[in-house]
């Protein structure tokens, strides 16, 4: 990868203090998904569990970008398939229980993944010489500023 297509050093390093929040916030709710997972009724612990279980698996997905924004191929797409999915159907629902709270918070990591996407290229991840490019950057410190 090219100097010219890797992105400015404050460029990259806002993105992925962006792609940090996320992945921090996701952990909280890990956290309080693990309380309201043993408060819920025997009918629902299940379905509970599953879901903060998913927080983990997102919290890794944004660690995963954060740490490597332009080598992780279709991670990044992952995060905005389900985000912006789970956020049209909570706006399309508004009138049920917990739909404004989601609608609010995964409208907020959509915005701020989007953001730390074109900040740190994250695109440049599909580019077939990004991987060994990239990991030379980091070597001579061009890719961890």
């Amino acid at each position: 990868m090219t100097r010219a297509l890797t992105p400015k050093p404050w460029a990259d390093r806002i993105g992925r203090v962006l792609l940090g929040v996320d992945t921090l916030a996701t952990l909280g709710a890990f956290v309080q998904g693990i309380m309201i997972t043993f408060d819920v009724s025997d009918e629902r612990m299940l379905t509970e569990a599953w879901r903060t279980l998913a927080y983990l698996v997102f919290a890794g997905l944004w660690l995963m970008v954060t740490i490597a924004p332009r080598r992780a191929p279709g991670i990044w797409e992952l995060i905005f398939v389900h985000k912006i999915g789970i956020t049209l159907f909570a706006l399309a629902y508004l009138d049920k229980p917990d739909a404004p709270a989601t609608a609010a918070i995964d409208g907020f990591v959509v915005a701020t993944t989007a953001l730390a996407y074109v900040l740190c290229r994250g695109w440049l991840s599909w580019r077939s010489d990004a991987a060994p490019a990239a990991a030379a950057a980091s070597t001579a410190g061009l890719g961890s500023r």
